[in-house]
């Protein structure tokens, strides 16, 4: 292998946050690609049978809308549509430039494309505050057993994270849960992490 193809550790404890994390999310980047159709879809349905288990306390929940190299929660959405939960996704707010929430009833019916591609609901249903929330379901590059989240960059779900209530829980395949997020001031934290082998609850 070329010199410098990988990092050593020292290497990486000399760099700031930001370029650890750059480093970081390209590692794992790389990995989900290597992802098989088959695996992501077996994968998806041990973690959504996993946190149907956990979620059946929660009442109103934000979801998120599955990336393709993403875990598909989109399978759990569809089964506690037809429930009493309140079900909602993020949705990009172009006046403020954030996201907000919008509950969902229907998926055939109540979904757009929006900003960066990502589905999220259209402008016909009724907006929910975030925090009015008792569980959001939180994607990532990269989590940590003390909590700490790796992004994609943009921010975004530290915003939303830093207004949310309820219980924050990180979505991730098992290769995702890393020894260490590097962490800067504006990084917003998860309580748990589920993953399709294992749920991991954060010590305070």
């Amino acid at each position: 292998m070329a010199r410098g193809a990988v990092r050593s550790a020292k290497e990486k404890s000399e760099m700031n946050p930001i370029e650890q994390k750059s480093t970081l999310r390209k590692e794992i980047k790389r990995r989900l690609e290597k992802i098989s159709a088959s695996v992501r879809i077996a994968e998806s349905i041990e973690l959504c049978a996993r946190l149907e288990t956990q979620l059946q306390s929660a009442h109103t929940i934000l979801f998120f809308a599955p990336m393709p190299d993403e875990l598909d929660v989109w399978l759990l959405l569809q089964k506690f549509l037809g429930t009493k939960k309140i079900c909602a996704l993020p949705y990009f707010d172009s006046a403020t430039q954030i996201y907000s929430a919008r509950r969902i009833r229907n998926l055939e019916d109540d979904i757009i494309v929006g900003k960066f591609g990502i589905r999220e609901p259209n402008s016909n249903h009724e907006e929910i505050s975030l925090d009015k929330f008792d569980l959001v379901l939180v994607p990532g590059l990269a989590f940590d057993a003390d909590g700490n989240r790796l992004g994609r960059g943009r921010g975004f779900y530290d915003r939303i994270l830093s207004s949310a209530s309820g219980v924050k829980c990180g979505v991730a395949y098992d290769f995702q849960l890393v020894e260490k997020i590097p962490v800067e001031s504006h990084d917003a934290k998860v309580d748990f992490i589920s993953t399709p082998s294992r749920c991991l609850k954060i010590e305070s």
